[in-house]
């Protein structure tokens, strides 16, 4: 068993991110994982991240705020407890358009399959 307390989770920081604050939970330096790991944003408003795209598979939950997410052609707008899987190679982008804070959970793999 590997227990990351919230407020002991390392930051991390990413390119193309702004006006973010970015925990690991699992994973990476967090800990041990095989597969994944899983990793807590903070988006402040008008922050969010480029539209780009990965290699990698991203699993987003919003459990706080309101988020929107764009592939580039499609905007959809996400509340707490709604998903969204953004497939590899798929660009995205992450904005808070709203004058609250939005807290997201991701999930990733460790590297391409």
């Amino acid at each position: 068993m590997h227990v990351v307390r919230f407020a002991e989770a390392p930051p991390y920081e990413a390119p193309g991110h702004h006006a973010m604050r970015m925990v690991r939970l699992q994973g990476r330096e967090a800990g041990p994982s095989d597969t994944l790991w899983l990793g807590v944003s903070r988006i402040e408003p008008g922050g969010g991240t480029t539209l780009d795209a990965s290699g990698i598979e991203k699993l987003y939950v919003v459990l706080e705020g309101e988020l929107t997410i764009s592939n580039g052609t499609e905007d959809v707008v996400l509340r707490p407890w709604d998903s969204c899987r953004i497939a590899p190679n798929e660009e995205r982008a992450l904005k808070n358009n709203t004058d609250r804070p939005a807290t997201v959970l991701l999930a990733m793999p460790h590297r391409a399959a």
